[in-house]
């Protein structure tokens, strides 16, 4: 009876052997995933099917990798040089130090702990989901397999493990396929680098974005923008690993701020620095990641496969996984946007609030704004103006008297202070953003050099933006030809120019990376102001090497010297020069490259973490998580040694006009939602007593502080997504002219120079106090009148996704005592409307309706 017994269990031992032997798969009508048992189960086939074709990962892999210390990882950095030979960062760049530190630490290079790479030896099947076990000495290893039933050729995986000693553990996540550089067509890491290249040089790579980095680093989870490393392969397959919403740091928990947490680490390669896109959870030495011996940690993610390109794989995390779209719903206005820029005009003419300042320089009487932020040199007495457009803009549609006679003129002598008009290497040149009152001199923000894109900035656009209120002004068009000449002469035969010239030496420095910014368009405005074919010839020029040089592989530089120029809204700003570019000279090919600098700066916002209704606690306010989450705004600068990995992202959304008008290009509904999701419901960055927002996300509603100026900028991007947004609604029935880029900050433009179209009416922008008020502050009322001087239009718009009923009363006689209305009528239909204080008007989602009011 007992050989009986034994030759039983033999034969079921076999059988069970013979099992684990055999392939097993995880399969459905999209995507086939083979295993194999050879010497541990590993991933031998990954096949994507389409309608019309099939193709296969060429090195699937399945290895998995668990990191662990027995003792708190080391932090001593690594000294890396620029190509120049320069340890990096240099002393000055005080604020760049510390994180550069922090991130060529032995963690952050991927270096920390030993690291235990295996395949799973045990496995079990159950209702097709997959299990697999691993033993080792430190700890046991469970991940579990299963294709996500809403999107097929994703698999959800769940990875656990139960700790045998005590000590510090990360669990990365395992290499679903390897890439071979040959066969890389693209990698990012959203908020930190895109490129096809690696780059030898490791500053350029990690610092800047510029190619692909050689070393397996783990970046940060604080200014990954969507959280998701994609790889596409030459054959077009793209793989992506993403985390399970809220596995990553929720930047303000719930009554504090916990930007700085590090919760998740992303890579585009594993520990062995082969590529694949892979996560860490928890990071090494991480509170999280100390264990005790029978402590677990478990966590999800999913691996995405998709037939496309990084960008139609980061719109599958963005919105199918994290749900960016859907949580746009949740916005609503306290304030709509156009009374935030009423009540921003009596913040910026009272000189107390704006910190105005007139200083004596030279026999002029200059007027800027006191900047309190770091200036090399400045002791407190720096002073700085934003947006001349935004300036001229404002006091042109509300006719202010302050703002014309004591803002305006000594505006305009700051501009032309600025400018150096002596005889030298730099005549013509914007020789500083700042003046320092005490010192009596104008300077750059972080050094004693000038830039010809500051040449671009301070005199080419902003002179060019008065240009288009005063076109008579010749002493400013002189300036600006001046300009011009200078930027031609500062031209490179390739199209290209210096990053920035010494003061002193005139010779070039920051040598180590190139101008990958829009310089060209200065010389396109000198070309629109000046009707000079040279200047349109030399910007074409230069668009052409920023278009091979940046946006073909990805790179670009940033405007902020005090962040050593990372990568910023000047890529935004690229984009929309090269669409102004495409207007004016219809050629497809700067729409093109216009459209994939969008889709890079589109990485620039966070999608992160999904916005809800949960409550929040902000100074002994309750708040709703989405009035103060970050999902939806944009960075100043992200990547290793930007802002954002300090305060967070920013609410100076200049981008939101542009994303509208691509999205008009495109219909590509990510550029909309994510200008809506900037723009919308931030009221609680807000100051409610000046009504200007706070710029870093951190700073909450404190309001301008020790940026004053920035109340110009905020004028300039709401009228621009303001506008752009009744254009897109209207058809382009509603249509202004839009003049030039603002400088620095991004692509917002300027309004309000010429007469625009209200469908078939010819009629100026104009904004007065109590001309219009509304009941809804979800309900925009833009203000225009026509030409002639006989109607007056209101353009109302839903800032939300739901429909809105709203009271509209009207008091002619802001715009002169003796005006009276004399009938109304609905622009769109010709209907007549009879307005009263309780005339309804009902608008759909995102809805317009323009009102004639005939005035007599």
């Amino acid at each position: 009876m007992k050989r009986i017994l034994y030759n039983i269990l033999f034969v079921c031992s076999a059988a069970l052997v013979l099992c684990c032997q055999r392939p097993v798969e995880l399969k459905n009508d999209h995507l086939h995933i083979n295993w194999s048992n050879d010497n541990g189960w590993k991933i031998t086939a990954i096949t994507l099917k389409d309608d019309s074709s099939q193709r296969s990962l060429e090195i699937p892999s399945g290895e998995y990798t668990l990191l662990y210390s027995k003792d708190k990882p080391d932090s001593t950095p690594t000294i890396f040089k620029a190509i120049t030979g320069v340890v990096f960062p240099e002393p000055i760049y005080k604020y760049q130090i510390d994180h550069w530190k922090k991130s060529t630490s032995p963690v952050t290079l991927n270096t920390a702990g030993e690291a235990f790479h295996f395949y799973p030896e045990d496995i079990k099947s159950v209702e097709n989901e997959i299990s697999f076990t691993k033993e080792l000495s430190v700890a046991v290893v469970t991940a579990s397999w299963k294709f996500d039933p809403l999107y097929p050729t994703d698999i959800l995986v769940k990875q656990s493990l139960i700790a045998k000693q005590d000590g510090y553990y990360s669990l990365a996540t395992p290499s679903f396929a390897t890439v071979e550089k040959d066969d890389l067509a693209w990698a990012t890491i959203p908020g930190y680098f895109q490129g096809s290249d690696f780059q030898d040089n490791f500053v350029l790579a990690y610092a800047y974005g510029h190619g692909i980095p050689k070393l397996p680093v783990i970046y940060p989870d604080r200014t990954a923008s969507t959280l998701s490393p994609i790889i596409t392969t030459r054959k077009g397959i793209s793989i992506a690993v993403t985390p399970a919403p809220g596995l990553a740091r929720d930047p303000w928990e719930k009554d504090h701020n916990t930007h700085a947490q590090w919760k998740l680490g992303l890579s585009h390669m594993n520990r062995k620095g082969a590529v694949s896109p892979t996560l860490y959870y928890p990071v090494l030495g991480e509170p999280a990641s100390k264990l005790k011996a029978g402590d677990t940690l478990a966590y999800e993610f999913r691996f995405s496969v998709t037939n496309g390109d990084w960008y139609k794989s980061l719109k599958h995390t963005v919105n199918d996984i994290y749900q960016f779209d859907n949580t746009l719903d949740l916005r609503e206005n306290k304030q709509s946007l156009i009374s935030r820029v009423a009540a921003m005009r009596h913040y910026l003419i009272n000189g107390e609030t704006s910190l105005w300042n007139i200083e004596a320089f030279e026999g002029r009487k200059i007027g800027g704004q006191s900047y309190l932020g770091g200036v090399v040199g400045s002791s407190g007495d720096a002073m700085k103006n934003s947006d001349y457009g935004a300036m001229w803009m404002l006091a042109n549609a509300s006719e202010d008297p302050i703002l014309k006679r004591q803002v305006l003129p000594y505006a305009l002598n700051f501009k032309f202070a600025q400018q150096q008009m002596t005889p030298g290497f730099f005549k013509g040149a914007a020789i500083g953003q700042y003046y320092l009152a005490k010192s009596k001199k104008f300077v750059e923000e972080w050094g004693e050099f000038v830039e010809p894109i500051s040449l671009t900035y301070y005199t080419m656009l902003d002179d060019g933006n008065i240009l288009l209120f005063e076109p008579q002004n010749t002493e400013l068009r002189n300036r600006l030809r001046l300009g011009a000449d200078l930027l031609l002469k500062w031209q490179k035969a390739d199209g290209s120019w210096e990053v920035a010239y010494d003061r002193h030496t005139e010779q070039p420095i920051f040598k180590d990376i190139k101008d990958l910014r829009p310089t060209f368009y200065g010389l396109l405005v000198a070309y629109r102001i000046l009707k000079d074919e040279r200047y349109l010839n030399a910007a074409r020029k230069g668009a052409d090497w920023l278009i091979e040089n940046g946006v073909k592989p990805g790179y670009f530089i940033g405007v902020c010297g005090d962040a050593r120029y990372a990568p910023d809204f000047a890529t935004g700003q690229t984009a929309q020069a090269l669409l102004d570019l495409f207007d004016l000279t219809n050629d497809g090919k700067y729409k093109d490259a216009a459209l994939e600098a969008a889709r890079f700066y589109a990485t620039s916002i966070y999608t992160h973490p999904v916005a809800s209704t949960a409550a929040k606690q902000v100074k002994d306010i309750a708040r709703e998580d989405w009035e103060i989450t970050q999902s939806g705004l944009s960075f100043e600068h992200g990547g290793i040694m930007g802002s954002a990995q300090r305060h967070g992202p920013i609410q100076l959304a200049s981008h939101a006009g542009l994303f509208v008008r691509v999205f008009q290009q495109t219909k590509d509904s990510l550029f909309l939602t994510m200008a809506r999701s900037a723009a919308i419901g931030r009221d609680a960055f807000v100051d409610p007593k000046t009504q200007v927002a706070s710029y870093y996300w951190n700073a909450m509603n404190k309001g301008s502080g020790p940026y004053p100026h920035h109340a110009w900028w905020q004028i300039g991007w709401i009228t621009d997504y303001l506008l752009a947004e009744a254009e897109l609604r209207s058809n382009g029935a509603i249509d202004f002219p839009r003049g030039f880029v603002t400088p620095k900050v991004g692509p917002h433009q300027s309004y309000g120079f010429e007469p625009g179209k209200i469908y078939t009416h010819d009629a100026n922008l104009i904004l007065r106090d109590g001309l219009v008020v509304t009941d809804n502050p979800n309900i925009e009322a833009l203000t225009a009148i026509s030409t002639d001087q006989k109607n007056l239009f209101v353009i109302l718009m839903n800032d939300i996704g739901r429909g809105q009923d709203v009271r509209v009363s009207i008091d002619i006689q802001k715009l002169k005592p003796s005006l009276k209305i004399k009938d109304t009528q609905d622009v769109g239909t010709g209907k007549s409307i009879t307005l009263s204080a309780n005339t309804i008007f009902k608008l759909n989602a995102y809805g317009i309706q323009v009102l004639k009011i005939n005035i007599e």
